[in-house]
């Protein structure tokens, strides 16, 4: 797998890869807009599954859990190009110019559209960043980002409530969350945020809701729900781990002996 990841500074990331694999980050801080230039890519979220085809842009919202499955397809190679609006750039922009937008955007968190030919040539423009990120100045990376804010704002204007929405997500029922959103393997502090919650809150009222920790309770929850697809719809462990949010299938191997004494395997034959 070959890829040029963002420096601290830096806010463009290209990936390229011979075979499928699945995105490990699931949780999106920043607006992104990816551009794909072989293969697909297949995002997951609590919408749905949106696929990104060849010379096609997906849009995402920030704040949102999402998984991502890199597919090579006929092309035999995966390469697709991200730029990452953060939010310190986003605000920067604003400011210069005089965009004031004071409600939360309601619209959709994740979008794919077909991008016009002058944000086809801008992605084409953004090669010499990526071969050669370290000779990137901050000043040159806001300029890029200002261009392609421009630009999608002159593909649809109705992109300025999407891009400029600077609210935090607001407190929300904690139970019903986790329980729809258990399978990502992302950090507390991410479902914490998501809820509208400081960690020490949303800790504090885990707690008092499911009467154990957070991590417990998404161990505990992933095993269970593993279990059942295992015995009662015939689920392979290689194919299920990932989807339950185990980082690597010696990791789910290990847990799941640990709760029911045998390995996913073993309790299938003990079944029959």
């Amino acid at each position: 797998m070959k890829e040029i990841t963002p420096s601290i500074e830096n806010s463009f990331v290209y990936s390229c890869s011979s075979e499928e694999k699945w995105g490990y980050d699931q949780f999106v801080p920043d607006h992104i807009l990816a551009f794909q230039i072989s293969g697909e890519t297949h995002v997951f979220n609590q919408k749905g599954t949106f696929v990104l085809k060849k010379n096609r842009m997906l849009l995402a919202h920030r704040n949102q859990f999402a998984k991502s499955l890199k597919l090579p397809t006929d092309d035999r190679e995966y390469k697709a190009v991200s730029v990452i609006f953060k939010t310190e750039d986003l605000k920067k922009y604003a400011a210069l110019h005089s965009i004031n937008i004071h409600k939360k955007y309601e619209g959709k968190l994740t979008a794919v559209i077909q991008p016009d030919v002058f944000l086809q040539s801008y992605f084409q423009s953004l090669i010499p960043y990526l071969e050669n990120p370290e000779k990137s100045t901050n000043n040159m990376s806001f300029a890029k980002i200002s261009e392609c804010i421009e630009l999608l704002l002159n593909y649809d204007c109705g992109l300025r409530d999407f891009l400029f929405d600077f609210s935090e997500p607001h407190k929300i029922n904690l139970a019903e969350f986790m329980q729809k959103n258990f399978h990502y393997n992302a950090p507390i502090e991410n479902f914490a945020r998501l809820t509208g919650r400081s960690l020490a809150a949303f800790k504090r009222d885990f707690v008092h809701i499911f009467n154990t920790s957070p991590a417990k309770w998404l161990k505990n929850k992933r095993l269970e729900e593993a279990h059942e697809l295992i015995h009662k719809k015939n689920k392979k462990s290689a194919d299920i781990y990932l989807d339950l949010g185990f980082e690597n299938l010696s990791h789910f191997y290990t847990a799941f002996k640990q709760k029911y004494g045998v390995t996913p395997t073993e309790s299938l034959t003990l079944q029959k």
